[in-house]
């Protein structure tokens, strides 16, 4: 799988970060004669989404474009949140997404004697004290641009912050009583560089270390340390780090470590009309409003894989939008521009009826059953074909039928003739109504003539309808998809953006009846459903017995590429 895609999705065009590398190579020092070695650092305190995609793809397509190395790391520095299900659930994605680590797969918590050293070498130099300010405390004498920030504990003598760092290391604090912070510059206009907490007590058990531990570094102290123990080239991660740079380089140049990476940072990716935070994500799953992380209305990727989304679609999507140092919006309709694009060429077409009615054709013999051949993808002569049955009677879209025509309606009407997709061409002769005035059947005389859909006569037919063979079909649930959100912004500002939450997002159609072509297909198979749009067997729920199916995306989409 991934071998096939790296084949047919250029592995990252030309950008500003491979113009850095470039640099870099052409000049030598501290990168002459070493391999670009990117890495991916997730947080296992959740799945990862779309905006992650971007990432994955970045850092290993860059290590494709220079035939290097990209490493899998889980960023477990901070266990609260932490669980083994997400490091699973990640790992499978990207490798879904068609790419490979090999054997470089690493934890942060491996290097936790490494960074607990760094900080004890930190303080032998001078450059790190434990300080007693408690969090409120601490934003207190911050200070402000005018203002340096202060701590009375700065000058705390070396030997004094050794003994207290062990201590802190050896659970004989409280959680929040003591930190350990970088001694840097109080005065720095760069508000991360004023001294930061790399160390804080957190009595938590780790799903890896169990409860070794109850210190653990920050994040912008551990990472540094893991990039240049497993010697990565080149550390990319997103715009937000960008005024982290200089504490990152700090930790490079003041702990010994065996590599100097460069930090080089990107604009995150962002969508309209979703939210990409995992916190906000979490909480639409844990508090029941979406069916669970791989739900097909959430930005993650196994929700987008259950919903009919394929890796090229997702890598096509990220390639095409760029890298850039500029934070923007990009419209979901473009995301599904690429799934369709894709779907348009790969799907199998079948006919599908998701609110069915009966059509009888009164003038077609009792008992008589004939099998049309149809392509299954005109875009890919080598799928074959199929057969399809035609019967007396059939199930076609009722909407597809009005008894009174409103203007410009084409279709099957009385006195009307529409052509049956691939089958024949009939006229509708009227209705049959129940005590309610509703339409349970159709009636219809077919042209004989008109096999295929053809009129040898030359008369036009306006419209072509899809139908399915009343005695030779499978039922099916068709869950059909929206917006999980009624506004494109659902997380600026002050909003609360469960209060966006879409109540129409997913409606289930249970008596829908397709193809009998689909038995026997395994998830996640998917179909072009002829004039209603992509969708793929659901690969939770779907068995044998009980098709379900998911709409991935509409036939068509209000997204136009720009030529």
């Amino acid at each position: 799988m991934a071998e096939e895609i790296k084949n047919e999705v250029t592995a990252g065009n030309a950008n500003f970060i491979h113009d850095f590398i470039d640099e870099d190579i052409a000049k030598g020092g501290q990168f002459e004669g070493k391999t670009v070695h990117t890495r991916f650092p997730p947080e296992p305190n959740g799945y990862i989404h779309i905006g992650h995609a971007k990432a994955v793809c970045i850092n290993f397509g860059t290590a494709e474009k220079y035939n290097g190395m990209c490493n899998l790391r889980m960023d477990d520095t901070n266990p609260s949140k932490e669980d083994v299900e997400y490091v699973d659930a990640i790992k499978e994605d990207i490798k879904w997404l068609g790419f490979t680590w090999d054997d470089r797969f690493y934890y942060a918590s491996q290097y936790f004697q490494k960074m607990y050293d760094s900080a004890v070498e930190l303080i032998k130099k001078g450059l790190a004290y434990v300080c007693q300010l408690s969090a409120d405390e601490m934003r207190k004498y911050r200070g402000d641009l005018s203002t340096p920030a202060t701590s009375p504990y700065r000058d705390r003598p070396v030997e004094e912050s050794l003994d207290l760092f062990e201590r802190m290391k050896n659970g004989e604090f409280k959680d929040g009583e003591m930190t350990l912070r970088a001694k840097i510059d109080l005065a720095s206009g760069n508000f991360n560089m004023r001294d930061p907490v790399i160390y804080r007590i957190n009595r938590v058990t780790h799903h890896r270390t169990g409860d070794e531990w109850c210190i653990y570094p920050m994040y912008d102290f551990a990472h540094p340390i893991e990039d240049a123990m497993e010697k990565i080239t080149h550390s990319l991660c997103s715009l937000e780090f960008e005024d982290h740079r200089p504490l990152y380089d700090w930790v490079i140049n003041n702990v010994s470590l065996p590599a100097k990476p460069r930090q080089i940072e990107f604009a995150r990716l962002g969508i309209n009309n979703t939210v990409m935070s995992k916190r906000k994500l979490r909480t639409l799953v844990e508090e029941g409003y979406v069916n669970g992380w791989d739900d097909p209305r959430m930005p993650t990727i196994c929700g987008l894989r259950r919903r009919g989304y394929t890796p090229k679609s997702i890598r096509n999507f990220c390639e095409r939008i760029g890298v850039s140092k500029v934070n923007s919006i990009v419209d979901y309709g473009f995301l599904e521009y690429c799934l369709r694009e894709d779907l348009n060429e790969n799907a199998r077409r079948i006919m599908t009826v998701l609110n069915p009615i009966k059509l009888i054709i009164t003038n077609y013999p009792e008992g008589k059953s004939e099998t049309f051949t149809v392509e299954n993808n005109p875009n890919r002569p080598e799928d074959g074909e199929r057969e399809i049955t035609f019967t007396r009677e059939c199930y076609i879209e009722a909407e597809d039928f009005m008894e009174t025509p409103a203007k410009k309606y084409f279709r099957l009407y009385p006195g009307n003739e529409v052509r049956l997709k691939s089958a024949y061409v009939v006229k509708c002769t009227g209705c049959k109504k129940d005590e309610n005035g509703n339409v349970t059947e159709v009636y219809a005389e077919y042209d004989p003539e008109t096999r295929g859909g053809n009129t040898p006569d030359g008369r036009k037919i306006k419209a072509t309808i899809h139908w399915v063979d009343a005695n030779n079909c499978a039922d099916a649930e068709v869950r059909l998809y929206d917006n999980l959100f009624t506004v494109p912004d659902p997380d600026v500002g002050d909003r609360n953006f469960l209060d966006y939450l879409n109540p129409n997002s997913l409606e289930i159609k249970k008596n829908c009846k397709t193809e009998k072509s689909v038995e026997g297909m395994t998830a996640p198979a998917s179909f072009q459903f002829m004039r209603l749009g992509y969708f793929c067997l659901d690969i939770v729920d779907s068995t044998p017995e009980h098709l379900v199916f998911n709409r991935s995306v509409s036939l068509k989409g209000s997204y136009k590429p720009e030529k």
